[in-house]
């Protein structure tokens, strides 16, 4: 019976627990529990909790409980905290299977908690907001431009090279490094031989302990990757809305890519990672808001991302994400700003800023709320002057290829470049499936194609001409939680052809020419633009912000305007690499007896249609990879065996790389200007 202080929480609403915990109650089955556990995963999944006070309580039967106790940072990270009733415990079925469907928590969340900071979830491309989407790494996988080297790096890397060596040279990963990755990479290889439906809870469990020995090995980056191919796996499994194959295929490739090279004593730095949260001193900022962004993890996690920008460009972040899911995602949005004695809230300072002197500063632009941080309101920037001005000054074409000249193969490198708010004049075109379709106009003083205006003519062109030789331009909702506004007001701005709009945005490298927007507001000296009201103060976050038919302008005083008969047309989906594709896809989904059987039966050479489009090496690779997945060995008595998984992982991993690149070749094309 309740206490009268309890209450029923919904299903799937568990703490997230630690990855080492998880593996042990795994690992403390016997094998007959070990065949259940998959079963009693998905029931106690579905079995509403009771939270008691800071305990949670899940019913197992009529003679087991299992009681949670998450700690300070909100994780279940001892193993003391999950405890249960019954007499086989703690080696029993019912308390593995309750930690198993607990999300996979942040690896660094107790000493978040320990040290005052929030165990944020990433909000980076490529990362959904809404619900289901993975949760974040607690680490920066890797140097970004002047990031992880150099004179000025807040943050200290994981050195590689032995102790006491005083040299400048890069040594290997040291041995225990070396044999942790090799058991990343066996526990990785044997996930994606079996596929997602083979991959269960103890598979699952043997890569968490992989995990965690990579952490205590100093592999965060490797690390980082493990957790992510576990939540991905589950959220497959699962078939959890929002979730996509493509998002579990990446992760598989960065975490096979990764741990192979450190297995195979790869001296590259940017292998071994940084610790994200590690906050340095920054001394004194003036930064100004420029919009939220909600935050809805797979974790359980939720919140806000307030963007701020400073006079000289450089692009910081405020944070309050805490256990809590779309509800707290939602509360937050007003919640107040912990830096200093600030008084703000959160949508106050996406439209103020902050004189901030102390500033602690993490690796990937996160602000830190140490006790010996300042901060002072001041008035925020418009979006028409300094370095916003010039964001919007800048073509989308220019911006989008400096964000997508990182490595394909690099998930990590990707995600970091592409998080980069860019900015942009869109004119609306109109609706197209999931997305609105706009064309970009050109900067103000930028001249259109065609003869020169008369001398005694205007020296600068008005806001409204439309880059002719541009892309067709892709917009796609940041969110797609209910919960949230993306998708509405998405809705809002298709309804107005014609209307212009400038918008805040981050790229979508998976698609072509395609922006997730994330705020917009009206263009400046435009009359066919937003009309937003006085306190929104010249934007609207898309995440929280709901835009009305009073804020667009009258379907009178903008331009007819049809959707060219480009709009269906997209040269990734439309290559033939659709074929590669399917094939890692499919690896991935039903396992390498999938990929065998798929190449038994059909007896067509998949590789001509692709010769003829020139992608030959894409053509051989996915040849070497079906022969891979169905080649068997014999004993010496001539009996068929099992070859291992190592060589079909290495194929697969061969051809999943060639494949983003050549998709990201084609990304980055259909951003570039058309042929007159």
């Amino acid at each position: 019976m309740n206490s009268p202080t309890s209450t029923v929480t919904p299903a799937g609403q568990l703490p997230p627990a630690a990855p080492h915990v998880v593996a042990a109650a795994v690992e403390s089955l016997t094998s007959r529990l070990r065949k259940k556990l998959d079963a009693a995963i998905e029931q106690y999944a579905a079995t509403p909790a009771v939270a008691d006070g800071t305990d949670i309580r899940i019913g197992c039967g009529e003679d087991a409980v299992v009681t949670l106790s998450p700690g300070a940072s909100g994780a279940i990270v001892d193993d003391g905290q999950a405890r249960c009733s019954c007499l086989l415990a703690p080696r029993c079925l019912h308390r593995a299977a309750v930690l198993s469907a607990c999300p996979v928590a942040d690896a660094d969340a107790a000493a978040d908690a320990d040290a005052g900071v929030a165990a944020a979830p990433d909000t980076a491309a490529g990362t959904d907001t809404a619900a289901g989407a993975g949760a974040a790494a607690d680490v920066v996988p890797g140097p970004l431009g002047d990031r992880g080297s150099g004179a000025g790096n807040p943050v200290a890397r994981a050195d590689p090279s032995p102790a006491g060596t005083g040299s400048g040279a890069v040594a290997g990963p040291t041995a225990a490094q070396v044999a942790a990755a090799s058991g990343l990479w066996a526990a990785a290889a044997a996930v994606l031989s079996a596929g997602v439906p083979a991959a269960g809870a103890v598979p699952q469990a043997e890569l968490l302990r992989a995990a965690h020995t990579a952490r205590l090995a100093g592999l965060p980056r490797a690390e980082a990757a493990a957790l992510r191919a576990v939540r991905d796996l589950r959220a497959a499994r699962g078939r959890h809305d929002g979730h996509r194959l493509a998002d579990l295929v990446s992760a598989l490739r960065d975490l096979l890519l990764t741990a192979g090279r450190l297995a195979a004593a790869d001296p590259d730095p940017v292998l071994i990672g940084d610790v994200r949260r590690s906050y340095q001193p920054g001394g004194s900022l003036r930064v100004h808001g420029v919009f939220r962004e909600p935050v809805i993890s797979g974790t359980g996690y939720g919140g806000v991302v307030t963007h701020l920008v400073t006079e000289d460009g450089r692009w910081f972040s405020v944070a309050d994400v805490k256990p809590g899911g779309p509800a707290r995602a939602r509360g937050a949005a007003t919640a107040p700003v912990a830096i200093g004695p600030a008084t703000l809230n959160h949508a106050q300072l996406a439209r103020a800023g902050l004189l901030i002197a102390g500033a602690t500063v993490s690796a990937d632009g996160r602000l830190g709320a140490g006790g010996g941080v300042r901060a002072t309101p001041i008035t925020g920037m418009s979006w028409t002057a300094g370095p916003l001005a010039a964001m919007f000054a800048r073509p989308l074409a220019a911006a989008v290829g400096a964000r997508l000249s990182a490595s394909a193969w690099s998930e990590s490198e990707m995600e970091e470049r592409v998080r980069e708010p860019v900015g942009c004049d869109l004119v609306i075109v109109g609706a197209a499936g999931d997305h609105v379709l706009a064309r970009e106009l050109l900067p103000a003083g930028v001249p259109p194609e065609g003869p020169e205006p008369e001398a005694d003519g205007p020296a600068r062109q008005p806001p409204t001409t439309v880059r002719s030789d541009g892309p067709l331009i892709r917009l796609v909702a940041a969110g797609s939680h209910p919960s949230l506004a993306h998708v509405a007001n998405l809705r809002q701005l298709a309804s107005r052809p014609g209307m212009l709009v400038r918008v805040v945005a981050r790229l979508d490298p998976d698609r072509a020419a395609t922006l997730r927007p994330l705020a917009v507001g009206p263009v400046p000296g435009a009359e066919a633009t937003l009309r937003l009201p006085a306190e929104w103060q010249g934007h609207a976050d898309l995440g929280y912000d709901r835009l009305q038919g009073a804020h667009l302008p009258p379907p009178d005083v903008c331009p007819p305007w049809q959707a060219d008969s480009e709009a269906a047309a997209d040269p990734v989906a439309d290559a033939p690499l659709w074929r590669v594709r399917r094939l890692v896809e499919l690896a991935v989904a039903g396992g390498r007896r999938a990929v065998a059987e798929s190449a038994r039966g059909d007896s067509r050479d998949q590789g001509v249609p692709l010769r003829r489009a020139g992608f030959a090496a894409a053509a051989e690779l996915a040849a070497a990879l079906t022969a891979e997945a169905d080649r068997r060995g014999r004993d010496v008595f001539g009996r068929l065996t099992d070859s291992g998984p190592d060589g079909y992982a290495w194929a697969w991993l061969a051809t999943a790389i060639h494949l983003a690149a050549a998709e990201q070749a084609l990304v980055e094309a259909s951003w570039q200007a058309a042929e007159a």
